[in-house]
């Protein structure tokens, strides 16, 4: 039986527990705070001599220390040196930033999509086509090898770690074979189960997978925010996997297609950078979880090339295509 995907259902920030030190470690319900004893007959119970014996040395030990225990009037420490080690500690150590440590959390859950048929001969695909050469230190118009070629790359983002993936319905739309190249390397043919036109996504089904798939989390855009902070990680001309990070620039937005063929509606508008590839990728928050699926960006020139405008599906609609509706 399928596993469902993972949605978070997390406040932004989560609250401390009252009377509990940040590091302190809880037990869950149940749970024993410490290993259960061995068994009473499997041990051996001390004599009335061992136990004055250990007395002794307890005594003996405790007397001791007094001698190396500081004596009175010595330095005590205060909140000025507390605050003195936490600046020096921040000087010298090289903290990660927020969308670093987001785009660590995703990345084993993001996936290379490439479609393999007959090359498209459309203005966009030959954008795209010197793009991925540029990027391979080709020249822009140098044809690749004989046999399959690429129609298309993109990413997608595994939602069920079966092997369940979320892209673009345009990415592999038309493609005679479709191969996904998972974080670890791994190579795998896979089909298209599901789309949903209106919204360009497509569902896929890996044939082969790693043993340690780690599904993406989802989370709820109802409580999102123009401002809050995002990232796009995908594969941008086929190079990857990138990370590039802004913030939400709008809520319920609409994008026509440069064709005018399609119009798609209740859109984030985001301004982390993202070109021809980062299509069916994920827009994440700073937990790492997945807001939408990167579908298009805004251009008024021929170029299809990052002036500051994208957008993504929101996430209640792309798991709706997956046949697993969130939150």
């Amino acid at each position: 039986m399928r596993r469902p995907a993972r949605y978070s259902r997390s406040p932004r920030s989560s609250p401390p527990t009252e009377g509990v030190a940040d590091d302190a470690i809880v037990p869950e319900t149940g749970a024993l705070a410490s290993e259960d004893p061995p068994p009473a007959d499997r041990r051996r119970q001390p004599g009335r001599a061992a136990l004055a014996l250990m007395l002794v040395v307890a005594m003996g030990a405790a007397a001791g220390a007094g001698y190396l225990w500081p004596r009175a009037g010595g330095h005590t420490l205060t909140q000025k040196d507390i605050d003195a080690a936490v600046l020096r500690t921040l000087q010298t150590n090289t903290l990660p930033s927020p969308a670093a440590k987001a785009a660590d959390i995703i990345r084993p859950s993001v996936v290379r999509v490439v479609g393999y048929g007959e090359e498209k001969k459309t203005p966009e695909a030959k954008t795209e086509k010197r793009g991925r050469n540029m990027a391979k230190g080709k020249p822009p118009e140098a044809d690749g090898p004989p046999g399959e070629v690429e129609r298309g790359v993109g990413t997608g983002v595994v939602i069920v770690d079966k092997g369940v993936i979320l892209t673009n319905l345009h990415v592999v739309a038309g493609a005679d074979k479709i191969r996904v190249t998972f974080f670890d390397g791994l190579e795998s043919p896979a089909t298209i189960t599901g789309v949903q036109p209106e919204n360009d996504l497509a569902v896929l089904q890996a044939q082969k997978i790693p043993d340690d798939l780690v599904a993406a989390t989802m989370r709820s855009t109802a409580d999102l925010r123009p401002g809050d902070q995002v990232a796009a990680v995908g594969f941008p001309f086929g190079i990857g996997p990138s990370v590039s990070a802004g913030v939400v620039s709008g809520l319920k937005r609409s994008f026509r297609s440069p064709e005018g063929k399609q119009e798609l509606g209740n859109l984030i508008q985001f301004d982390a950078a993202a070109n021809p590839g980062n299509s069916g990728g994920p827009l994440i928050n700073m937990d790492g979880e997945v807001l939408g699926v990167v579908t298009a960006i805004l251009n008024p020139t021929q170029q299809r090339t990052f002036i500051g405008i994208g957008f993504a599906v929101p996430i209640e609609n792309a798991a709706s295509a997956a046949g697993s509706p969130p939150f």
